[in-house]
């Protein structure tokens, strides 16, 4: 089994550190490393530094660097603009969509999104969003953190703006005659994938989206969840972009 990552702030400049706070906690406590086993510290920006453990104590680690590295970021970027669902979904989907390697998720307020991200509940959704993916960066030993944006939340015509900036965009359609399995794909700039909320994209939608130059794909015959979608189309362009 390959190493524990373990994400700081900034990687240390010298050959020792002390991990404590959260991550030094979950390292010391919930994971129960031991004197001589070995460890990946990463920035979240592509930084990384092999360590090994050299004293545990309550809720902290010694440890010793023993390499640095550097992961370039993959290119193009891969951009999923994820409609707003209930409950858990969303949630599912940001750990599953940064498992397979998104480098940016945008939460969309849909209109056929059942909740609503407003005030202080959308400030709390959105930073479940960042948690889910910083846990599943980890999980994955990610060295580049998926951004996670908007304030919270972004509207149609802001994620229009970005289709329209995009080297290539795509919305995920039923109703698509086009696959993504054979979509032309850029070989720079950012790639922006457009999935719906449960109730999917409105054709108002659809028609602004495909007027800011994305395209209407579809993965195959079946109808995926929302929570799914996303997941599945980004293993299809890490296939395609040789990332997989």
């Amino acid at each position: 089994m390959s190493a524990p990552l373990f994400l700081v702030d900034a990687l240390p400049t010298g050959d020792v550190l002390t991990l404590d706070g959260p991550e030094g906690h979950h390292a010391a406590t919930v994971q129960r490393l031991r004197v001589g086993e070995e460890l990946l510290l990463a920035d979240g920006r592509g930084g990384t530094a092999a360590a090994v453990v050299t004293l545990v104590g309550r809720g902290s680690l010694e440890i010793e660097v023993t390499s640095r590295g550097y992961v370039d970021a993959d290119v193009p970027r891969l951009v999923v603009v994820q409609g707003i669902a209930k409950g858990d979904r969303g949630e599912l989907a940001v750990q599953a969509m940064t498992e397979t390697g998104v480098d940016e998720i945008v939460p969309w307020a849909a209109s056929r999104s059942v909740v609503q991200w407003r005030g202080e509940r959308g400030v709390r959704a959105r930073q479940k969003w960042v948690a889910t993916a910083r846990e599943a960066a980890k999980q994955a030993r990610r060295a580049w953190l998926p951004v996670v944006a908007g304030a919270p939340d972004e509207s149609t015509s802001t994620v229009a703006r970005r289709v329209a900036g995009a080297a290539a965009a795509f919305v995920l359609h039923e109703g698509a005659q086009e696959r993504l399995s054979t979509a032309e794909l850029p070989e720079t700039g950012e790639i922006v994938l457009v999935v719906g909320p449960e109730g999917g994209v409105s054709e108002p939608e659809l028609t602004t989206f495909t007027e800011a130059g994305a395209r209407p794909v579809r993965l195959g015959p079946t109808v995926l969840r929302t929570s799914t979608a996303g997941v599945a189309a980004l293993a299809v362009l890490a296939t395609r972009l040789a990332r997989w």
